[in-house]
């Protein structure tokens, strides 16, 4: 089975529809598979739900689906550098979960585990909490939180294999393999792509058997998020 594709739409072209749910890996902007949001932009499709740890910037990241409104609703931890989204939050123009970002990086674990559901302290007695079950547990409180299972998720790696075995390059490594594993489809963008075999098992950290399709970007931009700059004394 050929998992390569030519480019990210090609990768994308009948598996993204309106009103999915879909899962998109990185942290900031760090590790995001910026060609496959770029063509999921350019795909057209409405009305989607994101999963993501945050909402990239205004003018990049998920911030491009923001400003062509193909976003509906954000399932994310951390929203604080897309004024965008600030604006259409507080306009009511987009639903958003607000999920500590603990639990939702278990709530993917878990989606992709076949875990429906799992029981964690962290927001009990807070708005995280209302509306959902809650249960005692050796005298203390626990809140039930759902799994996720993106219909389709979009994954940045720095290596794959023609099998889809997949290494992730330092602090991509965060929320990409939980991704990964939690959508019914991954596609996944990656720097270089090598023979079956070519990588040692030990530096394969996550198998192949979750990767659907792979399409190629050998020089992503990877935007700073903020540069910070240390000057020299006496400079």
């Amino acid at each position: 089975m050929n998992k390569i594709f030519p480019s990210a739409a090609e990768a994308l072209k009948g598996i993204v529809a309106d009103g999915q749910l879909i899962g998109v890996g990185g942290f900031g902007l760090c590790g995001i598979p910026e060609a496959l949001i770029a063509a999921l932009r350019d795909s057209g499709v409405q009305n989607l739900t994101a999963i993501s740890n945050n909402a990239g910037v205004d003018d990049f990241g998920l911030g491009l689906l923001l400003q062509t409104r193909q976003i509906k609703k954000m399932i994310s931890s951390y929203v604080g550098e897309n004024k965008e989204f600030e604006r259409q939050y507080l306009a009511g123009e987009l639903a958003l979960e607000f999920t500590p970002q603990g639990t939702l990086a278990e709530k993917l674990r878990a989606g992709g585990a076949g875990i429906p559901a799992f029981f964690t302290k962290t927001g009990v007695g807070t708005l995280v909490a209302e509306g959902k079950e809650l249960r005692e547990f050796d005298g203390e409180t626990f809140v039930m939180e759902r799994s996720l299972v993106p219909d389709v998720s979009l994954v940045k790696a720095h290596r794959a294999d023609k099998s889809g075995n997949l290494q992730f390059r330092y602090t991509s490594r965060n929320f990409n393999p939980a991704v990964a594993m939690a959508g019914k489809i991954c596609v996944v963008e990656v720097e270089e792509i090598v023979e079956t075999g070519a990588m040692h098992p030990d530096s394969v950290h996550l198998p192949g058997i979750y990767v659907h399709r792979i399409v190629l970007n050998t020089k992503p931009e990877k935007r700073i998020e903020k540069r910070t700059i240390t000057e020299k004394a006496g400079v």
